[in-house]
């Protein structure tokens, strides 16, 4: 997939069949609507094309009105959110930056300008709540008559359903934040995964290796960590999860990991308080060694919550919560295991 950020680049293909939004977990809903550009899109001889936006608008609104809490928690990092729109197949994604001047364009400019003069749309595929422009004037009946005038064709697509639950990146939201990882994969028809470069850490486990008897070599964990500028990732859930890593050994890794800013530690140590994923794996790959994982690539599927974040006011209690951690992660493993 070609990405491109903004519009008039020399390799963006002259014409194309779009869709757009934000695309946030790239769920079921937008996997059917993918696939409907996909086919549009062959139908006239063109690449699909997304078009996406960062910052997210609400996270836009937030920052300029001073609410945060306008801003909702994300689905997917950026990078994943690309990585997925590459997995359905889509040929090239456009990412707008989203700022004062794309916020109080007109419905009519950004037919004008962005559409047609920018990208050569020759069709252009919806939801059914879609709205665009300045204050959200735009809508689909406004994006129709002007593709009946201006030679492109538009399309709506209605919501996508599964059990009956309307597929939408709140409803997967609302999911993460109760801790129902189950039915997150079922909207997602996938893992609810998290992927990055591993970085090195505190090297707590190192301290609880040299403070707490018994603990030597049993706390090693990969670390993500996500930025701390404006617009930075706010995860959707929260915790403690039985995890699998992939991307270190020919097949998953279980583990059990911390999503979230750590709350045990002190706030001003390396995370800065950002949000840090901290897995430790059961068992560790013997070909990485001790330091063998820094600068890699993993992704690392959540697959059940255990618990909320707890703050241990010793690295004694610390080294016990984690081993209930352990234990508990075994545990739901090895039932997984039974039911399968």
């Amino acid at each position: 997939m070609k990405i491109f950020r903004g519009l008039r680049h020399p390799g963006m293909a002259p014409g194309c069949a779009l869709t757009i939004g934000n695309f946030d977990g790239v769920h079921r809903g937008h996997q059917a609507m993918l696939a409907l550009l996909k086919n549009e899109a062959a139908h006239r001889g063109v690449p699909s094309c997304v078009m996406t936006f960062e910052p997210h608008p609400r996270d836009y609104f937030a920052a300029v009105t001073g609410k945060p809490d306008l801003a909702p928690p994300r689905i997917t990092t950026f990078r994943d959110k690309l990585a997925e729109l590459a997995r359905c197949g889509v040929d090239q994604a456009i990412v707008l930056p989203f700022n004062a001047e794309l916020a109080s364009q007109p419905p009519q400019a950004f037919i004008d300008d962005v559409l047609v003069g920018g990208l050569g749309v020759r069709y252009v595929l919806v939801g059914d709540d879609f709205r665009f422009g300045a204050k959200r004037a735009g809508d689909y009946a406004m994006l129709d008559a002007a593709g009946t005038q201006l030679g492109f064709d538009v399309a709506r697509m209605q919501s996508y359903e599964v059990h009956g639950l309307r597929v939408s990146s709140s409803a997967v939201r609302e999911a993460l934040d109760q801790g129902r990882l189950q039915d997150a994969a079922a909207l997602l028809g996938r893992p609810y995964s998290i992927s990055g470069h591993v970085v090195h850490g505190r090297k707590l486990g190192r301290a609880l290796a040299e403070s707490v008897p018994g603990a030597a070599d049993g706390f090693r964990t990969l670390n993500l960590r996500f930025s701390r500028r404006a617009h930075a990732w706010k995860p959707a859930a929260s915790g403690i999860f039985v995890v699998e890593v992939h991307g270190l050994a020919d097949r998953p890794l279980p583990g059990v990991a911390n999503l979230g800013v750590r709350p045990s530690l002190d706030p001003t140590d390396v995370n800065g308080g950002r949000v840090l994923l901290e897995t430790h794996c059961l068992d560790w790959p013997a070909h990485l060694g001790p330091e063998g994982a820094y600068g890699k690539i993993i992704r690392v599927d959540l697959l059940h919550k255990l618990h909320d974040e707890l703050r241990y006011h010793s690295l004694a209690a610390l080294t016990e919560g984690i081993a209930r951690d352990r234990d508990d992660a075994r545990a739901w493993l090895a039932s997984r295991s039974a039911r399968i």
